[in-house]
């Protein structure tokens, strides 16, 4: 809220209080929705909470990159009804065939910056400059926490700019702001020596919370690959449809569909379930779209069997940091009980292909209207 007073401007803080008077309405709600301790809770103008109802999917079994198989229980925070239920038909689906195997591979946090070059010759001069200073931005990255790698950098002059995407490992923190301000004191170096200035923190050149297809291509945060073949036993008792009839929905609907449409994500929902997983471990919700990215793939196996994959190209995750200190999101995190943010992208990557299953089993039964009719109104 902006106050005048005669010549003064004052900015003012709207309070709870300040809204309830000012709008006539009662706020009891989001006043008794506290749960955790100012310190913990990083948002300005604070007022109160708000909730969304948790529900949990599994077991789900996974085996890892290492061979190792653990039962996973997954929270999922959403208001969508129905969602918890297919995720969970999904898992039972995976157990029930052995598991879903699941590899993932980190490429880390990116932050790109733009600078103006002024011209060509300039840009190109600045690109060789980095390539010979790289240990020294290495150095200068990594005094600013102890937590932090910088991995390597990729440039691209366009006429009197050039980006720069600058990669880093932030251990098991998503680590959005350890990569900002590393990459502020880059920025600090290269202008003392070498005069060019940064025009933009963020260039767009991240690709930090769009859709793009460089986060499809060259990744960002975590990949994500899972696997499972579904035995024609389970695809009639559990996901009360044949193989044949999911395998012609999934090529329809993610690859020509998708195709059609021009999207840059061919799967059925993997937005879904990586929504509600952020929201129930603290993640930051915005790189929601990063995870919507993607491909699910089918195939109709000799056997009758099925066999799906899905591949998450930019998670963005962390079991520390942001959001993950707040108490509600450390008992989300404790429920999925993750050592590191590879287990935890491991989980996602799990909970994503069982939703892909269940959806497509759905669709292919005909089943999804009548599912939302029930849980979702």
């Amino acid at each position: 809220m902006i106050q005048i007073t005669n010549t003064t401007l004052i900015v003012m803080r709207p309070t709870r209080e300040f809204l309830e008077k000012s709008l006539k309405i009662k706020l009891l709600k989001i006043k008794k929705a506290f749960v955790d301790s100012k310190k913990n809770i990083h948002c300005e103008n604070l007022i109160g909470e708000t909730t969304l109802p948790l529900g949990v999917a599994g077991p789900l079994t996974i085996k890892n990159q290492k061979a190792k198989i653990k039962d996973y229980f997954i929270p999922l925070a959403t208001t969508e009804g129905a969602l918890v239920a297919s995720v969970n038909r999904g898992c039972r689906a995976i157990t029930d065939c052995g598991g879903a195997t699941v590899f993932v591979e980190k490429i880390g946090a990116t932050r790109g910056p733009v600078y103006l070059t002024e011209n060509l010759e300039k840009g190109f001069f600045f690109v060789e400059w980095l390539k010979k200073n790289e240990i020294k931005l290495k150095k200068t990255a990594e005094k600013t926490s102890s937590h932090l790698k910088m991995l390597k950098f990729k440039a691209k002059v366009i006429g009197p700019y050039t980006f720069v995407r600058f990669y880093f490992d932030t251990s098991d923190a998503m680590g959005m702001n350890m990569v900002t301000i590393a990459t502020d004191k880059i920025n600090k170096l290269i202008e003392n020596e070498t005069k060019i200035k940064c025009l933009s923190l963020s260039g767009n050149f991240c690709i930090d919370k769009k859709p793009a297809w460089m986060n499809f291509i060259e990744n960002r945060g975590f990949i994500g690959w899972g696997e499972v073949v579904i035995c024609q036993k389970t695809i009639k008792e559990v996901l009360k449809t044949s193989a044949i009839r999911i395998f012609e929905v999934w090529l329809a609907k993610c690859m020509i569909g998708g195709a059609l449409t021009g999207s840059l994500g061919f799967n059925s929902h993997f937005a879904n379930i990586v929504a509600a997983f952020f929201a129930s471990t603290g993640q930051d919700l915005a790189h929601t779209v990063e995870g919507s990215l993607g491909i699910t793939v089918v195939r109709l196996l000799a056997n009758g069997n099925l066999y799906f994959s899905v591949y998450l190209p930019s998670i963005m995750l962390g079991i520390v940091g942001g959001g993950t200190k707040l108490e509600t999101k450390k008992e989300g995190l404790s429920i999925i009980g993750a050592k590191n943010s590879y287990e935890l992208a491991s989980v996602l990557t799990g909970a994503v292909l069982s939703g892909e299953i269940s959806l497509l089993a759905s669709l292919a039964q005909g089943s999804l209207a009548q599912a939302h009719a029930k849980l979702g109104r």
